[in-house]
Order: C-alpha cells, then structure tokens, then sequence
C-alpha cells in the first residue's frame, strides 16, 4: 500500500483548490503529479485527478487532500513541494522542485 512520506509537499494553498475542484466533479480529492519526457527543458510535469491511490505511490497529505506521485516519477520530484498560484497571466499548480538544474519560462517542464 502506500506509503506517507515527506518527501513530496501539498501548500494549504494547493489542497484547497484541489478540494474545490474535487467537490466540483464530485471526486475524490487525490491529486497525481507524473514527470513525463518532453516539454521545452527536458521533463514536464503533469496534474490529474486520481480515483485511487495506486500500490508503488508515495502520498503527501494536508487535510482531507492527498498528492500522489507514482514511484518513476518520485526520483524526479524528490523534495519539491506542489502549490498552487493565482497570478495576472493566470492560475496553475507550480511545483517548486529542488533537483530541477533549469526550467523554461512557464513553469511547466524542467531539466536535471
């Protein structure tokens, strides 16, 4: 099953919107980062909604929210904390990852 580990952070910020939106579709309120190939630096983040929590995912909790990241993507994101930022060009989650050597302007992909 899987384990809570501190080595991923969910912000008050971030589990709120992701309990509104859940609420919203009448989800649970399980948020999953991967790490896929691709994007303008190399890597690129990716957010959905999970049903479940799946056996090789490491959880962060705050609250009644959860963020999973499956085991691949973990090594990539080890340590980095996922928020979520309301600003003039817009609002999206941010992950503030400490391995990421370079990323590109919007935020979204990353390089090691």
């Amino acid at each position: 099953m899987a384990t809570l580990a501190p080595e991923i952070a969910l912000t008050d910020s971030a589990a709120a919107r992701v309990a509104a939106i859940a609420a919203k579709q009448g989800k649970p309120a399980i948020l999953r980062l991967s790490v896929d190939g691709g994007g303008c630096s190399g890597f690129q983040y990716k957010f959905g909604f999970a049903d479940a929590v799946e056996s090789d995912d490491t959880v962060a909790e705050n609250g009644a929210v959860r963020l999973v990241v499956d085991s691949v993507s973990l090594d990539l994101v080890r340590g980095a904390a996922v928020d979520y930022v309301e600003e003039l060009g817009g609002a999206a989650f941010r992950v503030t990852n400490p391995q990421a050597a370079s990323g590109c302007g919007c935020g979204a992909s990353f390089s090691i």
